[in-house]
Formats: structure tokens, sequence, C-alpha cells
């Protein structure tokens, strides 16, 4: 007995079982496990094909920003098609906040999706169009440039850290939507550079994000290749012998397209100097042990912390010593030590999984809170902190510090 099976396109099928006629519609083929991306922009009608996990089908829902409750648009509607030309084939409609849910995928499972709701990335390209608007119509924005943002943008990079600060250990709606409004802010200043760029001839918003994108996929081959990683500080190891070849590799095109050919970048050359300084000693550090010159363990930086704090000691004192005409070589001493025994903190910080430039804001934030506190108690009592003697400031630090 001889059964003919039509060599059929599981499309073809599908068009046969919707009654769509796909040309027509201009329907778009997405590959399920990438539609966060692929899908990005699209309207519909799209056929999402390899849907066959529920973390798939998980992954294509959360890509979709559904509209607010009680709002006039509706959810994006979706019909499931499973087995197709199979006995058991079914083709069935679901919610879609049901979709990882609502059944249970396999290799055959495809999804038709005629409309979408909010459509993936349409509102970052409503943002880059909005920005092309002020650059042509707001006289503020029309005067422009990339010297005159620096400030803006560092501006806003501090009050995004702020509400990084703010959410504490239990953040609640208004700190998460504080942060949202000031990434927002940040997110601005990112695509205004990007317009400018994109003006002068250079790059757009379009090649930044691909550039990114290509740059952290060629970075992590542990993750995309076949480098093993198991703890951060062997990401953080590849990641610098990455980016080391990588300035070897332009310094040797730049010599060949007649540029310095001779001069060999160090690692420390890529480390902006300009940095905030418990930062900028952080990287230096980073750098160096990445080609090995580390302590072992955190001993060894917790013994020098000891040390350097002797020597700072030693040398206030020396530096009250000293006579009136000596101050200078005093003070200047002092410094360096002190220098010194900031580095071996950041030092210790680093060995111990401590950012020292978010330790050092999270506890300047939290004397500040804790001092505010001190005010608010004082003005209450009727305290004058500026006349009140150290026992009583004592005493109103330690209740508050109880309270915060």
């Amino acid at each position: 007995e001889v059964e003919l099976v039509p060599g059929l396109s599981f499309l073809d099928l599908a068009w046969a079982r919707l009654g769509v006629d796909p040309v027509a519609l201009g329907v778009r083929l997405v590959d399920g496990p990438s539609f966060g991306v692929d899908a990005a922009g699209e309207r519909g009608p799209l056929l999402v094909a390899q849907c066959w996990s529920r973390q798939v089908l998980s992954g294509i829902k959360l890509a979709v920003d559904l509209p607010e409750a009680g709002g006039s648009a509706p959810a994006p509607s979706v019909t499931v098609l499973c087995h197709l030309g199979l006995p058991d084939e079914a083709v069935f409609d679901v919610a879609w906040d049901e979709l990882d849910r609502a059944f249970e995928p396999d290799h055959l499972t495809s999804l038709w999706v005629p409309r979408m709701a909010a459509p993936v990335a349409a509102e970052v390209a409503r943002f880059a169009e909005l920005v092309r608007t002020l650059r042509e119509r707001c006289p503020w924005d029309r005067e422009q440039t990339h010297l005159s943002l620096t400030r803006h943008l560092l501006e806003e990079t501090y009050e995004v850290l702020e509400a990084i600060e703010d959410l504490g250990p239990a953040p609640g709606p208004r700190a998460w939507s504080h942060l949202e409004e000031e990434l927002g802010d940040l997110l601005f200043q990112v695509v205004f550079h990007a317009t400018l760029a994109s003006e002068a001839g250079q790059f757009g918003l379009a090649d930044v994000a691909r550039a990114i994108h290509d740059k952290l996929v060629f970075r992590h081959p542990h993750v995309f290749g076949a480098v093993e990683a198991d703890t951060a500080g062997q990401v953080i190891a590849n990641w610098e012998r990455i980016k080391q070849a990588e300035q070897a590799e332009r310094a040797e095109r730049a010599g060949g397209a007649g540029g310095e050919g001779e001069r060999r970048t160090g690692i420390m050359d890529a480390i902006p100097g300009e940095l905030p300084a418990l930062l900028y000693s952080h990287k230096v550090q980073r750098k160096a042990a990445s080609v090995g010159f580390d302590w072992p363990d955190a001993v060894g930086p917790a013994a020098k912390v000891e040390e350097e704090l002797a020597e700072v000691r030693a040398a206030a004192a020396e530096a009250g010593r000293t006579s009136a005409g000596k101050a200078g070589a005093g003070k200047e001493r002092l410094t360096a030590e002190v220098g010194d025994l900031l580095f071996a903190v950041v030092n210790l910080a680093r060995h111990l999984g401590v950012d020292p430039e978010a330790a050092l804001r999270g506890a300047t934030a939290t004397f500040r809170r804790r001092f505010s506190g001190v005010e608010n108690l004082a003005r209450a009592r009727g305290i004058d902190l500026a006349a009140a003697g150290p026992e009583t400031l004592d005493a109103l630090w330690e209740e508050v510090k109880t309270a915060v």
C-alpha cells in the first residue's frame, strides 16, 4: 500500500488553515527565539515559527508592551498552530498574557499574530524622531554641540546614580518611577549625541546600537563562543585580554596607514585620566591585575591598609612637630601618605568584590540622611547645633542612628 504525501512547506499549510494570502497581506516570517529583535518595530501580520518551548513563548510575550489596564487599545491577538498536516493538528486562539501557560508547545508549534498592540522598539524609534524634530525646530536644541552637552550628560549621569541610591533595600513605586524618569533623561543625552553625529554624516543611533551589540558579543566568548569562564574574575580577565588585543590591532592598523607604527599601547593607555579618583584608582588596579600584578587574596591588601594607616599617623605626627617654616613639606608628605592609604583601601575593596565608588556614595548618602535627622531633631527640641557641645551632638546622632 502506497500513500502519496505532498511535499508541502509548513507555510503552505499555515496559509491554508488561516485562510490568508501572505503576499497580499505582506506577512513577515519571524523566528521565535529571536522575536524580540526580529519583530522590533513590526506592526504585523507575523507568522512566528519554531516556538518549541514555554521559555521561547515567554520571551515572545514579554517582548511586547501590553496596553495599560482600562485603555482603549486591545492586546495583540494570537492564533496557535500545532502539528499542521498531522492527524492531531490543532489551530486555536489564546490570550496574549496566557501565551506561555495555556498549552504545551513543541517543535511543530507556530504563532499567527495578525497585528501588534505595541510594536517592539517603536517607542525608541518614536523618541529618536522626536530628537530630530527638536533639532530642527527648537532654538536651544539647534545651538547644541557635543561639547556643550557634556555638562548635561554628566549631570544626568549623577542623577541616575542618585535615583539608584534612592531604591534602597525595599524600593517602592515612587523610587522605581524616579529611576525610570532619570534613565529617560540620560537616554535623551545618548540619542542627542547620536543625532549630532548623524547630521555630520558619521553614524546614527542604529550604528551605536549595532556597534555595542557586536562588541559585547565579541567580548563575551564564554557566552557566545567556546571560552570557559565560571567566575566573575575570569570574565574580567578575559575581557581585559580581548581589549588589549583590540588596542594592539588598532595600533597596527594605524601604523600600516602611515600612523605611529612604532608606538605600542600599554594596558593603562585606554584609561581616561579625567575619571573620578576612586573609579580611576579602581580601573588602574584592575588593569594591573589582568596581567597578574596583584595580591592572591584579600589578606595582603588588608595588611597593606594597616601599614598605610600607620604611615599616615606617623606623617601626621611629624607634620605636627614641624616648624612653621617647614609646614609645606610636612603637609606634602601627609598628603602623599593619605593618598597611599586611599589607594590601599580601594585595593582591599576590589579584592572583597565591593565597588569603592558605590560603597562611598552609599555611606555618604547614609551620613547625609542621618545628619538631616539630627538637624530635624535639634530643631524640634530647640537646640542650636552650632552652640551644642560634642556630648549633645553625639547623643542626637545615636538617637537618629537607631531610627534611620
